[in-house]
């Protein structure tokens, strides 16, 4: 019988030094491994970094709410700033604020609230140019229509008054601020109407004003449509009205924070029983004239204002 042949695959010899066990006794184990845990987060955190990038590149927007959300946040903190130093009474400081505010973003209040500045300051020409800018950024601004009314008025601009607080009283019903009502805004363009001479738009416009249900009643303008009903010979229109405001007068009086207040109130209802004790006299109506002079001569002893008491016993002597 024929024997097979066999091959033998030859191996190799295992070395023992093939395997090399490292020694931890010296720290060096240790700090291999802290090494390649390092290395291992580093590629973790990179990957987790360029996918986030590429989600912020796939939608611009996302930047630019991040970006937005940061500069609205550092021209809030300017703004606020800014109108802490005011109440304080550190106007320099004010400015400085605004400025930042204006640096980081210039939106209409930002420019509105340093002309106020300005105009307080009596910088005419720059609170001018910040109201026109705030009116630029923001065309239905009410606030901003009805600080450049205010500043119209000091400067005697009188048509462009006008012209701003009929933009106010449209943008407020459009885009109500919160800072501003409608009732106030009537009663100012009534106010404005009086200084005018335009009787029938001023009363009318006083009589928008006390019709509206926000806000709280100013004895003023009950004085003031007086006026123009007086300017008109409706003589007994503005007796009532000074009436309404003595009575408006009497209902608030007790809840004005000061003495100071008070005391102006009450000097306010004085001239007023004053003005409608002359009317009555023009109507013959002598003892109501009377009695209105009387309670003007009361409120006037109240005030300890001597020069009034004098003046008003006078004409009560007359009437007598």
């Amino acid at each position: 019988m024929k024997k097979t042949k066999k091959t033998l695959t030859k191996q190799a010899p295992v070395r023992a030094n093939t395997i090399k066990v490292i020694n931890c006794s010296d720290g060096v184990c240790s700090w291999t491994i802290y090494v390649y845990w390092f290395i291992i987060l580093f590629f973790i955190a990179a990957t987790f970094y360029i996918i986030g990038r590429s989600q912020e590149f796939l939608n611009p927007s996302n930047r630019n709410i991040v970006i937005a959300e940061e500069t609205l946040v550092q021209s809030n903190d300017s703004f606020n700033t800014a109108k802490e130093k005011i109440v304080a009474g550190d106007i320099d400081g004010a400015i400085v604020a605004l400025n930042e505010a204006i640096d980081v973003d210039a939106n209409t209040n930002v420019y509105a609230l340093r002309g106020e500045v300005y105009m307080q300051m009596g910088d005419y020409e720059k609170a001018l140019n910040d109201f026109d800018s705030a009116i630029e950024k923001d065309g239905m601004n009410a606030i901003a229509f009805y600080d450049r009314y205010l500043l119209n008025t000091r400067l005697e601009n009188y048509d462009a008054a006008l012209n701003d607080i009929n933009n106010a009283l449209a943008a407020q019903s459009m885009k109500p601020s919160d800072v501003l009502t409608m009732r106030d805004l009537y009663a100012k363009r009534g106010q404005l109407n009086l200084w005018l001479k335009n009787w029938q738009g001023a009363i009318a416009d006083y009589t928008n004003s006390l019709a509206r249900a926000e806000g709280t009643v100013a004895p003023s303008v009950y004085a003031e449509r007086a006026e123009a009903y007086t300017a008109m010979g409706r003589y007994e229109d503005a007796i009532n009205d000074y009436t309404s405001a003595v009575r408006v007068i009497s209902e608030q009086i007790q809840a004005s924070p000061t003495q100071e207040m008070r005391e102006a109130q009450s000097s306010n209802a004085m001239s007023y029983f004053e003005k409608s004790a002359a009317l009555n006299l023009q109507l013959g109506n002598i003892d109501s004239a009377k009695n209105d002079l009387e309670s003007a001569l009361a409120i006037a002893i109240a005030l300890n204002d001597t020069e009034s008491v004098d003046r008003i016993q006078n004409l009560v002597n007359g009437l007598n």
